[in-house]
């Protein structure tokens, strides 16, 4: 047994923890959990935990189906919001075949596939987050309910607002869990807030996501209201995103940066820009896993819809800040087009695998976007080479389905399960609009 496994059993002992919920998440990320006994743990830490993979959403078919779930102790934490009565903890698994292969079809081994990709070039991937969501009165749209909770709007102070006390609420038990908050603040739509994790590896952020979703999730109820992560909730306000600023390390130096540089941008980040702009279109169905995921990116609000790149461009599909231009360290992209309900595991190796072949195959960066691209022509669009992302679920499957590179990241399980899962998610509800979307996916996102 190693060191961390030792320490998750004494502190399981020293705390009183009464259940340990396993926690792992299927291909479209919802998050699962099984809870097991103390005294079961340290055999789960050897054996792994069996269940029937066939009734997991796309893990594994009906004549495979037993697999098995082995808690990673690096992730454990008390869980803040069971309290101090029959105190409750987590661990995230990793899922493996009974012959100890990993599961293929396991979300969290796909990014961890792609980021030993990198590794073996030398890389390091990091990743911070900008989640926003919706905070509303309550979830019962056929009865007067569904509405945001404030109309304030970007940064409003909002004086005895319930906002702020779910904001510090939130933003305290995520730290009790070890996650670091960089900031929290109302976001432009009314009710809309937005809360940014630090920087962290990509797995680690991937795992925080999916905490950081449940926390919200659980505050919003103990202070009675209802969080939606869904991307587009409401046609007349703001889609909820989440921007996600990317880096590559090569040791402690950041492969991005080029002191001189233009926006002290290196080559490694210039192709690696070009890399997620010239496969962006065929990883959107990945990046914007829903129907009303394009809600959100055609319906305005600084939202991307054309592949483009610029500096200081939030109409552009990825943005160079330049925060602190001095601090090596703090060279990076922002990737705008992910929304906050996308599964994170399989979108991090998704945009990682597109910036790898770009730095692999040398790909050169067009030039910037400078203008809005949004109040620009289609004909200014098209002169300055401005391709659109797809406009549709049914589009950007169209597109994933002839992508080799969105074929080989995720492998053959995980690629035909999202085909066919997605078909079938279009063709039940192409012809549906907003209203019936909530009443029906809410509880989901």
């Amino acid at each position: 047994m190693d060191k961390q496994q030792d320490f998750v059993l004494r502190t399981i002992e020293e705390r009183g923890v009464k259940f340990v919920r396993l926690w792992f998440t299927d291909v479209v990320g919802t998050l699962k959990s099984v809870a097991v006994a103390p005294a079961e743990v340290e055999g789960a830490f050897a054996e792994g935990v069996g269940f029937d993979g066939s009734a997991i959403e796309g893990l594994t078919r009906s004549f495979e189906a037993d697999v098995l779930a082995h808690p990673d102790p690096s992730t454990f934490q008390i869980l803040p919001w069971r309290g101090d009565v029959d105190p409750a903890a987590r661990m995230f698994c990793d899922i493996t075949t009974p012959d100890g292969q990993p599961a293929q079809a396991d979300p969290r081994n796909v990014l961890k596939r792609t980021l030993a990709k990198a590794a073996d070039k030398g890389f390091t991937f990091y990743t911070h987050p900008e989640i926003e969501f919706y905070l509303l009165n309550n979830s019962d749209w056929r009865n007067g309910g569904g509405r945001p909770i404030d109309q304030a709007g970007y940064f409003d102070n909002v004086p005895g607002g319930k906002g702020h006390d779910f904001r510090r609420r939130a933003v305290r038990m995520l730290e009790d869990l070890g996650i670091s908050v960089e900031f929290s603040h109302h976001e432009a739509g009314p009710g809309q807030n937005e809360i940014d994790l630090r920087y962290a590896d990509a797995l680690t952020t991937a795992d925080n996501i999916m905490t950081m979703r449940t926390v919200i999730k659980e505050v919003a109820l103990e202070l009675d209201n209802y969080a939606t992560f869904m991307p587009k909730p409401f046609a007349d306000h703001p889609g909820s995103g989440m921007h996600t600023h990317l880096s590559l390390f090569e040791g402690d130096t950041n492969a991005f940066y080029e002191a001189g540089g233009k926006y002290q941008l290196s080559k490694t980040g210039r192709s690696f820009i070009a890399g997620l702009m010239a496969h962006a279109p065929e990883i959107t169905a990945i990046t914007n896993q829903y129907v009303n995921s394009y809600k959100r990116l055609w319906g305005g609000d600084e939202a991307p819809s054309f592949v483009t790149w610029g500096h200081n461009n939030r109409s552009a599909l990825i943005r160079v800040p330049l925060y602190k231009p001095s601090k090596s360290q703090s060279c990076r992209v922002e990737y705008r087009a992910i929304d906050s309900a996308a599964n994170p595991y399989l979108a991090f190796a998704v945009m990682l695998a597109a910036g790898l072949k770009g730095i692999d195959e040398g790909y050169e960066l067009a030039p910037e976007a400078e203008d809005n691209v949004w109040e620009l022509t289609d004909v200014e669009r098209r002169s300055l080479g401005y391709k659109p992302l797809p406009s549709s679920l049914d589009h950007a499957i169209s597109l994933m389905e002839d992508s080799e590179l969105v074929a080989e990241t995720l492998g053959e399980k995980v690629f035909d399960y999202v085909l066919l899962n997605k078909r079938r998610e279009w063709r039940e509800y192409r012809s549906q609009v907003t209203p019936f979307e909530l009443e029906r996916n809410l509880d989901i996102l």
